[in-house]
């Protein structure tokens, strides 16, 4: 194999061109993925705080946020429940938010953190309407 003269640092100074975009598309990818993680950990998270607020006859609020805590590694201080009665007091609606940082190196600085949300409703059982 021949090569002209001049040639021979030719595909070097491409690959070093092209690397730098290559490792920013591979971080941006890796950061995606870390956010559809936080996305299913907080759809998790509501449908556990649903069933607690759902099946409790005390403080339902109460009992979602803490179930919502339980559910995962969601950090808690970037956490948020919120818990509504629908329909006459018959169903619970609870809505769990997380804010989702980007904080990988470079990518954090190009796009800001985002808040995800999950929202379920699930028909309330209490516990007196199973006792015989």
């Amino acid at each position: 194999m021949t090569t002209r003269r001049g040639d021979h640092g030719q595909s070097t100074v491409e690959f070093a061109l092209v690397l730098p975009l290559v490792v920013l598309v591979a971080m941006f990818i890796v950061q995606a993925g870390l956010v559809v993680r936080d996305q299913v950990l907080v759809t998790h998270a509501a449908r556990e705080a649903a069933r607690a607020a759902a099946v409790s006859d005390a403080d339902r609020p109460e009992a979602a946020l803490r179930a919502a805590r339980q559910a995962g590694e969601l950090e808690e201080d970037r956490l948020g429940v919120t818990v509504s009665m629908l329909e006459g007091d018959s169903s619970v609606r609870v809505v769990v938010s997380y804010r989702s940082l980007t904080d990988l190196a470079i990518v954090g600085a190009l796009v800001p953190d985002l808040t995800l949300d999950a929202s379920v409703v699930m028909q309330v059982e209490s516990e007196r309407e199973h006792r015989p």
